[in-house]
């Protein structure tokens, strides 16, 4: 064999090289005709429409901590705005839970129509206490006697609001008993604590008149 004959069979493709087009890559399958993807010679199978719509989903997530803490407080203030004018208006659908229920607009109703020792005595408790400060200081010497008289009533007015809470505590079981069959927890204590406070500013507003029927 001569010399220009090796050299021509040393230079010529392989089988192997021939069949492989440029621009291939080993162990990559070529992409079909006419697909611009595999054209692109990515290296990749194309992904399928579900897989795109996947992909681009993100979670709702707030992002604004601050706006969504204002929209919070904005929330609840307008919840305690409602919350209040119920218990202006009486209107038990918007009045806060522990307020809510026939019952226990039943028992406000049983106290606010009977006249409370407690709620005329705390107006005069109050000004006792005021005069027994102002006192030492405009007349020393008539406060040594005033302050004896000032004793006995304060605690004459505290054992009256106990005698007077005991006798609305058996009337608040009874009519509880005849309206409803039971007495549920809490509400003599409801109705009880209702009566140590001045009518003009309970909470829910009362209702009915002194004398009337509850509702």
């Amino acid at each position: 064999m001569s010399p220009r004959n090796t050299s021509d069979a040393d230079t010529s493709p392989s089988p192997r090289r021939r069949g492989r087009s440029r621009g291939e890559v080993p162990g990559v399958t070529s992409s079909p005709e006419g697909d611009p993807a595999g054209s692109a010679g990515k290296g990749r199978p194309t992904r399928t429409r579900k897989e795109a719509e996947a992909a681009r989903r993100r979670p709702i997530v707030e992002t604004d901590r601050k706006e969504a803490r204002r929209r919070d407080r904005q929330a609840a203030a307008q919840e305690r705005q409602r919350s209040q004018q119920a218990l202006m208006s009486g209107d038990e659908a918007n009045m806060p839970a522990q307020h809510r229920g026939r019952d226990r607009s039943f028992v406000r109703d049983l106290v606010d129509a009977r006249r409370n020792i407690a709620e005329f005595f705390f107006p005069v408790a109050l000004i006792l206490m005021i005069v027994a400060l102002v006192l030492p200081l405009v007349m020393p010497g008539l406060y040594t006697s005033m302050s004896v008289i000032m004793l006995v009533v304060l605690w004459g007015g505290i054992l009256l609001c106990v005698v007077d809470s005991l006798i609305l505590r058996r009337r608040i079981r009874a009519r509880l008993t005849e309206r409803f069959g039971e007495v549920r927890r809490g509400l003599v204590g409801y109705g009880i604590m209702r009566s140590l406070q001045i009518r003009r500013w309970r909470l829910p507003r009362a209702q009915v008149r002194h004398g009337e029927d509850p509702r």
